[in-house]
């Protein structure tokens, strides 16, 4: 039976073994990682293990996905605003409420469905993400880079890993933030207590946050009423919901965050008000610097202009 291989080099300790797969595996929650453990399909060092094996560093970790757990890629005639495109990469503007790659709960109409059709040479890496280098959550709109080779994939990746690609975002914060340029470093990894949220944690991998604000605002109207900043966010790390974590880490969650949000009425914004605006990158063939610009989605531009006028 065909197989998925993924393979981990741990770069320092990290704990118990179904805990570190599942804080690095998107797709697998800690009790799937376990029943993958119990069918021995999960080796250390080419090594049998237990769930409970603590991860040392250098330890080279391999999972074996069954086919049955892969989702079979089709391509659909789905709409892309294309901020860049040339023989080697594009540039996508993803609108808010589309996932990037399949994946349970979401078989289709993602964001690699859609590139499948634009870019039908994508199909033949055979790869189940083809030509997919970060991601964006769901609800968050904006950039997202696409590479048409795996070598060009390799590349981008290197870039990500390395730090040399600067990405802004736009987000819009409850509160008056103080002071008007920041610095959040704080470790995040997966909240013990509820699985599918992030969490600032003393044990968690290293993130970090800079922001600066670009308005304030004293909303007076409905229920609503409070002060607001729109902020320009640059993470300098790539940890899994940091933008939203950090923020609301020091008090000041992202407008519209089911998740890190406060709970009481707010702005009729019907998602996260986040916005991958910009990126800067050096072209993966020429070298030359790139700087990419997503304009803001006219959702969250009306959000802005109804603040502006209270």
């Amino acid at each position: 039976m065909d197989e998925r291989r993924i393979e981990i080099r741990a770069e320092a300790s990290g704990g118990r073994l179904d805990k570190f797969l599942a804080d690095r595996v998107a797709e697998l929650s800690r009790s799937a990682v376990q029943r993958l453990i119990e069918r021995g399909q999960v080796a250390v060092n080419d090594e049998p293990v237990r769930a409970s094996y603590q991860v040392r560093a250098g330890d080279l970790v391999v999972v074996h996905l069954p086919s049955e757990d892969r989702q079979e890629l089709a391509a659909e005639a789905i709409p892309l605003v294309v901020i860049y495109e040339d023989a080697f990469l594009l540039a996508v503007d993803k609108p808010a409420g589309m996932v990037v790659h399949p994946a349970p709960g979401h078989p289709g109409g993602t964001l690699v469905n859609a590139l499948l059709a634009h870019c039908p040479e994508l199909a033949a890496s055979g790869e189940e993400r083809p030509g997919i280098v970060h991601r964006l959550d769901r609800d968050t709109s904006g950039l997202i880079l696409v590479a048409k080779s795996e070598k060009v994939r390799r590349e981008l990746q290197r870039q990500f890993k390395e730090r040399q690609v600067r990405k802004a975002y736009l987000a819009l914060v409850d509160g008056h933030l103080q002071p008007a340029w920041g610095r959040i470093e704080a470790p995040i990894g997966r909240d013990p207590r509820h699985r599918q949220r992030m969490a600032v944690l003393s044990g968690g991998r290293e993130a970090i946050t800079e922001y600066h604000v670009l308005e304030q605002f004293a909303h007076q109207m409905g229920p609503a009423a409070g002060e607001y900043a729109l902020i320009e966010a640059e993470p300098r790390t790539g940890r899994t919901h940091q933008i939203r974590v950090h923020l609301a880490s020091i008090g000041h969650a992202v407008v519209g965050d089911a998740v890190y949000g406060r709970r009481r009425a707010q702005l009729p914004v019907g998602r996260q008000f986040l916005h991958a605006r910009r990126l800067g990158l050096k072209h993966p063939a020429t070298g030359r610097r790139m700087e990419l610009e997503a304009p803001l989605p006219e959702d969250l531009a009306a959000i802005l202009e109804l603040l502006r006028k209270t």
